[in-house]
């Protein structure tokens, strides 16, 4: 299993007699850092202090920028085991990536807060770390009592929202009476004491039906014996949101379940990818197709072929070649305010995986020679398949290549991934009947690729002119093993 970078976050209590000193340390291979935030008086600093427990909380590590939760895959450790530092701990999938996450302190698990299985939001504690072995039951007390109260929350439930006028069809409470042994205080909106005196109602013997007994307008129409007029009726409450009249819409135009249906929630890996391309229907995008002949390139493939060379590659290759021709489609925009010339062209390309995608990413593949390229795909895809790479090895794309071909698809449309320029889309190669600048008809193979492009920063003349360059690599491919 890969180890990450990710460390454990953690917080140590430390009292004297007067005064409390807490302070969170994070701590990584390369940095320590300590900040304190201190009670104590100035004169106080020379006191001695003593240490009463050195019991650590664990963390839900951030594994990646998009991480919002994990999932506990499985306890490295058992409770109570005793922990070195750089010892793998426990297993935590992300949005993307099954990853071991190593401890950089010694110790005892003293408690798992979190179990298999279970997820947490990032920096929820998951587990506690005792220094000592004496103080393993103290953290396991700690533990039982975060999970009683959280229990408690949830059990509890939260007071009615309060609205602006009461619904019909709930009962009104009772009116409050006037106490025997004094007068009572009459309490009453200044509108009800309107009416009261228009039409003449002695207000003190109105019983008021509103919040506290307080007399209403329609409380003082009704002892008057009139029906409530319609400035007494409340105004209407204000028109839903347009986010909360949407997810209305959503809710009451969904289709019932057929029978025998379920409902399956999705993955870290589905939710991630849901996000995603919900976070792309906001950008700006066009598409163009472009014919190209494969002839050249599928002679050139299987002399390859044996030597491990992927068709995958030498698309990654021709497209990373093209790209450095044009760089305006290898650029990024991420703010709608500005875009950026990537220094490097790294080809991601779609991997299918079981349970989601994953776009793992071919690094500098203009650079890099065609045999190297393919070793390190098929080291990509087999650590994509057992959902082990490194955070790096999947979201450092600058361009993304999709293939399909090898299902036979003929063509299709690839959805942009945020915070890309383009995306091309390769369906199969396939015999077709072309006529030449001469008139005369001949079967060549050709397969057709669309690439998918935000608008705001690629236009139309840059990405024909891509995949005019493009189309020439592919159909002169010698320049691929140089």
């Amino acid at each position: 299993m890969a180890v990450s970078s990710s460390s454990f976050l953690s917080t140590t209590s430390l009292t004297n007699s007067k005064s409390n000193i807490s302070f969170a340390s994070s701590v990584s291979p390369s940095l320590r850092s300590v900040v304190f935030r201190s009670t104590i008086p100035a004169t106080s600093h020379r006191r001695s202090m003593t240490v009463r427990s050195k019991i650590r909380e664990i963390f839900m590590p951030a594994l990646s920028s998009t991480m919002t939760e994990g999932k506990i895959v499985s306890w490295i450790k058992t409770e109570g085991e005793k922990l070195a530092k750089g010892e793998s701990v426990v297993v935590v999938e992300s949005d993307k990536a099954d990853m071991d996450v190593e401890t950089f302190y010694d110790g005892y698990l003293a408690a798992i807060v979190v179990g298999e299985g279970e997820t947490a939001p990032v920096g929820a504690a998951i587990g506690l770390l005792a220094e000592t072995e004496a103080e393993i039951e103290e953290a396991k007390t700690k533990a039982a009592s975060k999970s009683s109260s959280s229990v408690v929350e949830a059990v509890v439930p939260s007071p009615p929202p309060v609205t602006s006028s009461p619904a019909p069809a709930i009962a009104q409470p009772a009116p409050v009476t006037a106490v025997a042994d004094g007068p009572r205080k009459t309490v009453a909106t200044p509108y009800a004491k309107k009416l009261a005196k228009q039409h003449k109602v002695d207000i003190g013997s109105v019983a008021g039906t509103g919040p506290f007994g307080r007399i209403t307008a329609s409380d003082v129409e009704t002892a008057a014996g009139i029906a409530p007029s319609k400035s007494s009726v409340a105004p209407p409450p204000p028109p839903p949101t347009p986010v909360a009249a949407k997810a209305a819409t959503t809710t009451t135009n969904l289709p019932p379940l057929l029978p025998d249906s379920s409902i399956v929630p999705f993955t870290a890996m589905q939710s991630a990818v849901s996000k995603n391309m919900i976070e792309s229907l906001s950008v700006p995008t066009f598409r163009v197709g472009y014919p190209v002949n494969t002839d050249a390139l599928d002679a050139l493939y299987e002399k390859v072929k044996p030597k491990g060379v992927t068709m995958t590659a030498l698309l990654a290759k021709a497209a990373g070649m093209a790209l450095a021709q044009h760089p305006v489609v290898n650029a990024s925009c991420k703010d709608g305010k500005s875009f950026s010339y990537n220094a490097n062209i790294n080809i991601a390309v779609a991997v299918a995986i079981n349970g989601g995608l994953i776009t793992p990413v071919l690094q500098d593949a203009d650079k890099l020679d065609l045999y190297l390229l393919s070793q390190k795909w098929k080291e990509l895809v087999g650590k994509a398949r057992s959902k082990q790479l490194q955070p790096h090895e999947y979201n450092s794309g600058t361009f993304t290549l999709s293939n399909l071909g090898m299902f036979g698809v003929d063509r299709f449309d690839a959805i942009l991934p945020p915070g890309q320029g383009a995306i091309m889309a390769v369906g199969a190669s396939k015999p077709t009947v072309v006529a030449d600048k001469d008139g005369f008809f001949s079967v060549k193979n050709t397969m057709l690729v669309n690439v998918t492009a935000d608008h705001r920063i690629v236009y139309g003349a840059d990405l024909a002119a891509f995949l005019q360059t493009f189309a020439k690599i592919i159909e002169n491919p010698d320049s691929l093993t140089l």
